[in-house]
């Protein structure tokens, strides 16, 4: 027990002084995909920010549901149920909160194809060009509040969990 321990403790050490930027400005290209989770379904969803200056970034999101619940009596849900397309824009936090050159926190905005919203996220750097990321994702405007079946598939609070990647040339 003692040595899986010292073993975490080294991990979490080493990874919490790993020599890698969450984010640079601007020319930083960060890729993300991962695993959206949200009510009555999960599936997949990739990203991508470049950087614009110090501390702001835009990009693109898009997410698919895989795995979403059918409700009794109506068919399954459509591939325009389960897809959605995001522009994002972030402010990238980690340097003006003076925190580690590895970890880079992230609140934003997304204009998509079923409403606009919010955005708050972190991402943590392992080694150069990976690391994991973590995102959370609400609502602020719905497009559409008709009474549909589906209607609250991408369309709510959703969590996004995966990997990110360093895609720049510096």
């Amino acid at each position: 027990m003692k040595k899986m321990f010292l073993a975490v403790l080294t991990a979490v050490f080493g990874m919490a002084n790993a020599q890698t930027d969450a984010f640079r400005g601007a020319g930083d290209t960060r890729y993300q995909i991962g695993m959206n989770i949200q009510d009555g379904g999960t599936g997949v969803m990739t990203s991508l920010d470049y950087g614009l200056g110090e501390s702001f970034s835009i990009g693109a999101q898009a997410g698919y549901l895989l795995g979403a619940k059918e409700a009794d009596g109506f068919s399954k849900p459509s591939f325009g149920d389960r897809f959605d397309i995001k522009a994002r824009f972030n402010a990238n936090l980690g340097g003006v909160l003076g925190l580690p050159q590895n970890i880079d926190v992230y609140p934003g905005l997304n204009l998509g194809l079923k409403n606009f919203g919010g955005h708050v996220g972190a991402r943590l750097f392992f080694d150069k060009g990976f690391g994991v990321f973590a995102e959370a994702q609400f609502p602020f405007a719905k497009y559409n509040d008709k009474d549909k079946v589906y209607k609250n598939l991408n369309n709510q609070f959703q969590m996004n969990v995966g990997v990110s990647f360093d895609l720049s040339k510096k």
